[in-house]
């Protein structure tokens, strides 16, 4: 019997357990023999094994003990499926999947290329032609697994969430979400987003250390329609591993961040998070050494009231940037929302200020050439219907970019002002999993200087989730 196979010569370690079934003369030998002809194990590694695997055959079995009879409910002696979800217990373990695919064909219909289309920092597409993609739309697709477990009186879990799109990728500067590369013998970005750990007690609240999403601007994307679907495409000639839905025109993008947080227990539905968070650099202004961490909150607030569903949130940013000039300035921003659902009908408000966070992400045009921080703030309005299988929703939202001074305005006329957009959007239920649906999206940029592009943006498709 082979109870373990160790893979050498940079291969990873790696575990056989043959314990369900007797070994018979010669089965253990025949497979280390396929291993060897696969080159899976290397000829000093068979040799090695195989000589142990004889001598083990040779020696004289030990006497058998009574065996003793498993006591009930053992948690390491068991298998079975979870009570809900797609997952397994495996003996104190729970072990849990989920994950999405989503696809969709977008044409966009761009305003001609000219000079007086130019905007720095403009989300609607500018060109001088058409463009078709069948591609991700907001979300990736993703596979997430989760195992939790109950140890000395503390709930464990761990996470990890991976998430490829199905275009090509380029890697570049962003990674798998850099812009795409529509060739042959490309191939698709794994965007390993989450990867992090939690324990806590109901009485206690949880703490986070790892890699997940952001706390400022997280309810602003987890709420907004195109989150299922496509929104501004971003770019649709090389398709990149996602659109932008409503991300720059109407909230900045919580991203995923490495972080230490804490979350507190609900009291009478209020719960608060806090963390700490790895620094992040600017993208357009001057480099960079920064010696503090940013810090993140946000408070929500769940209610029926009347069997109206209600949901409020606040949150907030705050990071010290130190240039590599000696200047300094700290990036730091509010946000406010709330969802209402009675009935058939979800209704959503949102609005954010900022001073040296940017737009569209956090760190994009967030100051001038000399390290002045930009003051910014957006906003998006959305309603959604169901009738049955079918959902009818639509929505506008801003995001507006200021100068930091009248020599930023000087140096930069054509920095973007106010990106914003109006969706509408058509869903179908096919099954609990599929959700069939239809997008128009119209995009528009203007810039300080009165430039303005737009852009329009037809989105075909479906998403899954299990």
């Amino acid at each position: 019997m082979i109870s373990r196979i160790i893979l050498r010569g940079g291969a990873a370690l790696g575990v056989l357990a043959l314990a369900i079934a007797p070994a018979y003369a010669g089965s253990s030998e025949a497979l280390l023999k396929r291993l060897h002809e696969k080159g899976i194990l290397s000829d000093e590694d068979y040799t090695e094994l195989l000589a142990q695997e004889q001598a083990e055959a040779s020696a004289p079995a030990p006497a058998s003990a009574p065996a003793a009879a498993a006591p009930a409910g053992d948690p390491g002696l068991y298998v079975k499926r979870t009570e809900s979800g797609i997952g397994l217990e495996v003996g104190p373990a729970t072990i849990k999947f989920s994950g999405s695919v989503n696809g969709f064909y977008v044409h966009d219909n761009p305003a001609s290329a000219s000079a007086s289309t130019a905007v720095t920092g403009g989300v609607a597409s500018v060109g001088t032609r058409n463009s078709s993609a069948v591609r991700n739309g907001l979300l990736p697709g993703f596979l997430k697994v989760e195992v939790s477990t109950r140890q000395e009186g503390w709930d464990i879990g761990a996470f990890f969430g991976m998430y490829p799109g199905i275009n090509s990728a380029a890697w570049g500067a962003l990674g798998a979400n850099n812009g795409g590369q529509p060739t042959a013998l490309a191939t698709a970005g794994i965007d390993f987003r989450q990867t992090y750990l939690t324990f806590g007690k109901p009485t206690v609240g949880t703490f986070k250390i790892g890699r997940d999403i952001g706390l400022f601007g997280s309810e602003a994307i987890l709420n907004d329609i195109t989150l299922l679907s496509s929104g501004t495409p971003g770019g649709n000639v090389a398709p990149g591993n996602t659109t932008l839905g409503r991300i720059g025109v109407g909230y900045i993008y919580t991203d995923f961040q490495p972080q230490i947080t804490y979350t507190s227990p609900s009291f009478g539905g209020v719960q608060a998070s806090v963390g700490v968070f790895q620094p992040l650099s600017s993208l357009t202004g001057p480099a960079q050494e920064n010696s503090q961490p940013g810090f993140q909150g946000k408070i929500t607030y769940d209610a029926t009231l009347g069997g109206v569903a209600l949901r409020a949130w606040a949150g907030g940013v705050t990071q010290r940037h130190n240039e590599i000039t000696g200047q300094s300035y700290t990036g730091q921003g509010l946000d406010f929302g709330g969802k209402v659902t009675a009935g058939p009908i979800t209704a959503v408000g949102y609005y954010y200020t900022a001073k040296g966070l940017g737009t569209t992400v956090l760190g994009l045009h967030d100051t001038d050439g000399f390290g002045n921080a930009r003051k910014s703030d957006g906003f998006y309005l959305q309603a959604l219907a169901s009738f049955g299988k079918f959902a009818v929703g639509g929505s506008y939202g801003e995001s507006s970019l200021h100068y930091a001074n009248a020599a930023d305005a000087l140096a930069s006329p054509n920095l973007v002002d106010t990106n914003s957009s109006w969706v509408g959007q058509v869903r179908y239920s096919l099954t609990s999993w599929v959700t069939l649906i239809g997008e128009y999206t119209h995009s528009k940029a203007k810039a300080h200087s009165g430039n303005a592009a737009s852009s329009d943006a037809l989105a075909l498709g479906g998403i899954l989730f299990f």
